[in-house]
């Protein structure tokens, strides 16, 4: 079972989160390839990681944990959809768990937190072309439609100012329902602090096929 495909249900959930969900949709319709800027805070929150990392945190969401919420891949960043105030609680229990933990969690990357007043770019609805040659392999990789990503302002997933995509954008867990579940704050520092355990017994050689994983989202709890 694929999860990566966007349904109808998951796109209402989606363009639930701004002040115009009908335009949003309509947008889609149109353009269903265009990647649209949504608010954070009401909906979801995101917890945004470094592309490896974020995958390290998902296989340990799926293979040990609950499964995840929606996930996206943009600009070499993993997008993890949280729930609702999860962006202000979570680097506390980081905090508070890197003083604790004596070092463990010393490898967890800087994780960017976003939830009311920050806004993030969600891929597209529809499945982009193939990746362009001789860009970076990150998870979900295939090109965003030139002109169709917001070529000015900050962005949640990279951090630049309009820069030219090094990393293109797809869903790797897309929501299919109105009402997706979303994991806590809990949730994803237990995952945070698996993926960096995972970490230090990884070889520096990924193992193949990293692209070709799916999630089944019917083992999600």
């Amino acid at each position: 079972m694929s999860s990566s495909t966007l349904t109808s249900d998951g796109a209402a959930w989606l363009a639930s989160a701004g002040t115009y969900p009908r335009s949003t949709l309509a947008l889609w319709e149109e353009r269903p390839d265009a990647p649209v800027v949504l608010p954070c805070g009401s909906a979801f929150d995101i917890v945004s990681a470094p592309a490896i990392f974020g995958r390290r945190m998902l296989d340990r969401l799926w293979g040990e944990g609950p499964g995840s919420g929606p996930v996206a891949a943009f600009r070499g960043r993993m997008l993890l959809f949280a729930a609702p105030g999860t962006a202000q609680r979570l680097p506390s229990l980081l905090e508070w768990e890197e003083r604790g933990s004596h070092g463990r969690t010393a490898s967890i990357p800087p994780l960017l937190c976003h939830g009311t007043g920050d806004a993030v770019t969600v891929p597209a609805p529809a499945v982009p072309a193939p990746a362009v040659p001789g860009t970076v392999p990150v998870p979900g990789a295939p090109a965003v439609p030139a002109g169709a990503a917001p070529s000015a302002g900050r962005s949640a997933a990279d951090g630049s100012g309009g820069a030219v995509d090094r990393f293109a954008s797809r869903w790797l867990v897309a929501p299919d329902t109105r009402h997706p579940w979303l994991p806590g704050p809990e949730i994803l520092l237990w995952a945070a602090v698996r993926a960096a355990r995972a970490a230090v017994r990884i070889s520096i050689f990924p193992p193949p096929d990293q692209d070709a994983k799916v999630y089944d989202v019917s083992r999600r709890r």
